[in-house]
């Protein structure tokens, strides 16, 4: 969030008031990157597990070959993805805003009363749209950015970094979607797919302990939704390896 105009008591209510981090800019990349990375890495263990007695004499280096391999492709291709379809986002409201700003620059008569009849749906009265609409069409940016959010109903992504959010992706993905395979790079003698299921399960719980510490909202939602997604994901998985038993 940009401050840098901002007065010093107003930067202080941002910051101390609504605490704006960067864990809670990106929770969205975090808690997509995370859930994914956790689920598809569980699928391959679970995967194997199902399948068990069609598994080469060494399961462990086939779940890590594969499982590695699984995490650092999916992740690099979601966090390509997320940066791709960011900078598309962008340029179509780039582009959008072009037009809009066309529209009131050679059209402002008919931009004014678009922006009347926006403003009294949202319950003012037609006077205060007037005295309102009037007010806009001294800044030509301001008034931009109200129809672009107002008329065309885009949200505004050219705050947002593609990069990081490339990156944040990424690295959520790479972070909780090896905690699944903990085990089998770890230990050996012990029921190696038990241990990454309660990995998996620890796992969807940080993550959803993340969600809950930043939003704030019910603890149960937050958490609850995730172990549940996860969970039936990740049954689906092991329930695929099973068809393929012999």
């Amino acid at each position: 969030m940009a401050t840098k105009n901002y007065s010093k008591k107003l930067r202080e209510h941002l910051e101390q008031e609504h605490k704006i981090t960067p864990v809670s800019t990106y929770l969205k990349e975090i808690v997509y990157g995370g859930t994914d990375g956790i689920v598809t890495t569980f699928a391959v263990v679970g995967g194997f597990a199902g399948a068990q007695s069609t598994v080469s004499s060494f399961p462990i280096l086939v779940v890590l070959l594969f499982g590695l391999a699984n995490l650092f492709a999916d992740g690099t291709s979601m966090g390509l993805s997320n940066f791709l379809s960011l900078r598309s986002e962008q340029d179509v409201y780039n582009a959008e805003r072009k037009k809009e700003l066309y529209e009131i620059k050679t059209h402002p008569k008919a931009e004014e009363e678009e922006t009347i009849e926006i403003l009294m749906d949202r319950g003012f009265s037609k006077k205060q749209a007037e005295q309102i609409t009037k007010i806009y069409a001294t800044n030509e940016k301001y008034w931009t950015d109200f129809m672009m959010n107002y008329e065309l109903e885009l949200p505004n992504p050219t705050k947002e970094n593609p990069y990081l959010t490339g990156l944040v992706t990424f690295s959520s993905f790479i972070a909780f979607g090896f905690i699944p395979l903990i085990p089998y790079v770890f230990l050996r003698g012990v029921p190696l797919f038990t241990l990454s299921a309660g990995f998996t399960s620890l796992a969807l719980l940080l993550l959803g302990s993340l969600r809950w510490k930043v939003t704030k909202e019910s603890p149960f939602r937050s958490i609850g939704e995730i172990l549940f997604l996860g969970g039936v994901s990740a049954s689906i998985a092991y329930l695929v390896g099973t068809f393929f038993r012999t």
